[in-house]
């Protein structure tokens, strides 16, 4: 069911932003701005708020913008041919670059701000820095 449900939340999210975005792009910046509130601003609350998704609350998703990419591509290849498939690889393989880079980036905070967390529980003392602590450390 979880398939299911998310399945349904990501097609609306991709059929409506393919749908409404373009047009709201012809007021420029303001287009932008007006798309985000109106249109993934909703599909946000549908898809992670309500959760019809499904997502765990302690992971992080780029779902929607996954589903919304795929459904662009798959648009433009339907109404204008396989042309448009590949001429879209390059921008698809910086996207994989990019995110992969994200990932790594998000994974080296978080790595940080555990050894943090660390630091302050282990820590008997506020204020105590690190080289203070290990030298507590090895006297004992």
């Amino acid at each position: 069911m979880k398939f299911f449900r998310s399945f349904i939340g990501y097609l609306i999210a991709g059929v409506v932003v393919m749908a409404v975005w373009g047009e709201l792009g012809k007021f420029g910046i303001f287009g932008g701005f007006l798309a985000a509130g109106i249109i993934i601003g909703p599909l946000w609350y549908m898809n992670h708020y309500v959760n019809l998704t499904g997502n765990l609350d302690d992971a992080s998703f780029v779902d929607m913008g996954l589903a919304i990419g795929v459904c662009g591509i798959m648009r433009d290849t339907f109404m204008t041919g396989t042309s448009s498939l590949i001429d879209s690889i390059p921008t698809i393989l910086l996207v994989i670059v990019g995110s992969a880079l994200g990932g790594i980036v998000a994974a080296a905070i978080e790595k940080s701000m555990a050894k943090d967390d660390t630091f302050e529980t282990e820590s008997p003392e506020p204020g105590m820095n690190e080289l203070e602590l290990n030298n507590l450390k090895n006297k004992n």
